[in-house]
């Protein structure tokens, strides 16, 4: 009987959404097949008491908080995590994949900071299973270099490029004309645009499907999200931004399509669940029986249309910065994370999102990004000129 070593993991970001649901999926491999997988590395940014009890549950791993330094730790949760090879401050998640010397990497963190968490993964030899857009549409080219290097896997997770992924795979590239992502439309599908500036936070977290986190969740009413994924997709699959189209399909049943060369439409099909994309992730290559997302289609009615794009401009703004190339993506997601943040502190109007986006990507941005470091650079300046685009308009 030939045994096998269980695949080692580490979870960036494990104490949000995303972090949660792999340690489910985790925990469920685990109870089927003893020793699956081994927990060696979990990441958080400043969440001490949620990564404490992680840190009981899965005692093997080392830990990392981002967002703390070992001197401002809290005094009920220092000596716990201390004891369990905790590292502390900025460089934090670096330190704790050095140190975990995991097979995959979970990249659950949110935001620019993902990105260079993805570098790190991937330089240390981990094979990534990646949740964090702004891997893809900072720096791709840059990511994909390393891990081509090393010969290494990029995974996607969110539920679209799971499904275009897998698609792919299945259809082969050669034979593909169109993708296609779907959307449910955000929380705003039907509301009338006169009501837009009255928007506050708390609306635009409400999303009718999905449960997440609450800049994707405002991503998601801006249609930013479906504008991200289409960078994604245009990335990650190597497509021309023309054959890509986005679809508006309020029941989030079908998450991608692809059209073939011949016409015929191939549609990946599941229940609204993260598990399932997460689920396939951590067991690839290899296909594992899996409950998570099992869809019956008897009774249910789908819906498409065409998102609009006078009511939601980010999806405009998206095709363009991804005709201009990598610089213009990376200027498109800074100067959205600048602008959301302004509209969660009630400092900017909602429908005032895509005009600080606008703003900024007029700067022009249609020049070549080298190496990370200029990745870092123009990331730089967008949230500069990003800033003063919402105190001009703020004040």
């Amino acid at each position: 009987m030939i045994m096998h070593r269980p695949k080692r993991v580490a979870v960036l970001g494990a104490t949000g959404s995303i972090g949660g649901q792999t340690l489910a999926c985790i925990d469920e491999a685990n109870r089927l097949d003893a020793g699956a997988f081994q927990v060696v590395g979990l990441s958080a940014f400043s969440s001490e008491e949620a990564l404490s009890r992680l840190s009981a549950r899965y005692p093997e791993a080392s830990l990392a908080l981002s967002g703390v330094s070992s001197s401002s730790s809290k005094p009920e949760y220092a000596a716990d995590l201390r004891g369990a090879s905790c590292f502390f401050g900025p460089e934090a998640c670096d330190a704790l994949l050095g140190a975990s010397h995991a097979d995959l990497v979970v990249n659950g963190v949110s935001g620019a900071a993902g990105f260079r968490a993805s570098v790190s993964a991937l330089r240390q030899g981990s094979s990534l299973a990646l949740a964090n857009k702004e891997s893809v549409v900072m720096g791709f080219s840059q990511i994909k270099k390393i891990a081509d290097e090393k010969g290494l896997a990029i995974i996607p997770v969110d539920s679209e490029h799971a499904a275009l992924f897998q698609l792919v795979s299945r259809v082969g590239s050669a034979s593909i004309a169109e993708l296609c992502i779907t959307g449910s439309g955000g929380p705003f599908r039907t509301l009338p645009f006169s009501k837009f500036k009255d928007l506050s936070p708390e609306d635009a977290v409400r999303h009718p499907v999905w449960k997440m986190g609450r800049k994707i969740s405002i991503d998601s009413a801006t249609l930013a999200n479906k504008g991200l994924e289409l960078i994604e997709a245009v990335r990650l699959f190597g497509v021309a931004e023309e054959n890509v189209r986005i679809l508006i399909h309020p029941e989030s049943i079908v998450h991608a399509l692809v059209r073939t060369k011949d016409s015929a439409l191939f549609a990946y099909m599941s229940e609204p669940d993260m598990r399932l994309p997460i689920n396939i992730a951590l067991h690839w290559p290899e296909e594992q029986p899996c409950a998570f997302g099992r869809l019956d289609l008897a009774g249910k009615a789908l819906h498409f249309e065409n998102p609009d794009l006078e009511r939601f401009p980010m999806l405009r703004l998206a095709r363009e910065a991804v005709r201009a190339g990598e610089a213009a993506t990376n200027a498109y997601n800074a100067s959205n994370e600048v602008a959301v943040a302004a509209f969660e502190q009630h400092r900017i109007l909602f429908t005032q999102i895509p005009e600080i986006v606008e703003r900024t990507l007029s700067r022009g941005w249609d020049f070549a990004v080298s190496d990370i470091d200029s990745i870092f650079e123009v990331d730089s300046l967008a949230r500069k000129l990003a800033h003063g685009a919402v105190m001009e308009i703020s004040c």
